[in-house]
């Protein structure tokens, strides 16, 4: 398996609306947030609006990757990365929401996309990472800590419990 971050662009639509036609049919929710904000059916807007550039309405600003294994063509996942966090993303949401296309789970993708994502997150400035699961999302959480996760609290949002990483990039 060999994964890289790629941008929403025109070359990759075929890619990537198979990944969210898969996840879609699922019926689970899509994570990240990022990703099924805007319909992507009219592709050259998704891939202008997926990235948030202009933080007016309050939000911070966003870069979106998706994770193409580049040996079987496939995109695996997503993450989205927030440049700085509010006090809502403190709270809950933390700098990266990542999610793993249903067939690719329990892979090693998550972690591997991670790692790729703290790397986007070096080059923007940001040297300590926040990330926040679902306590009950044990998969998640072992992702987060094998990329140096140190769990600082938990904290009831909307009914569940979210964990609390913090990652120093070094």
């Amino acid at each position: 398996m060999n994964l890289q971050l790629v941008k929403a662009e025109l070359q990759y639509k075929k890619q990537i609306t198979d990944m969210l036609d898969e996840w879609y049919a699922t019926g689970e929710k899509i994570i990240p947030y990022a990703i099924r904000k805007n319909g992507y059916q009219d592709f050259e807007k998704y891939c202008e609006n997926i990235d948030v550039v202009n933080t007016s309405s309050g939000d911070v600003p966003s870069s979106t990757f998706f994770c193409l294994d580049t040996e079987r063509g496939i995109i695996v996942g997503a993450v989205n990365i927030r440049h700085y966090l509010n006090e809502s993303l403190l709270l809950n949401g933390g700098h990266i929401g990542n999610g793993v296309r249903p067939s690719e789970r329990r892979k090693g993708v998550a972690s591997a996309m991670i790692s790729l994502a703290l790397s986007e997150c070096k080059k923007l400035g940001i040297d300590r990472v926040l990330m926040v699961c679902d306590k009950d999302n044990i998969g998640s959480a072992k992702s987060i800590i094998n990329n140096g996760g140190i769990m600082e609290s938990e904290v009831l949002v909307d009914g569940r419990t979210e964990q609390r990483y913090w990652i120093e990039i070094k």
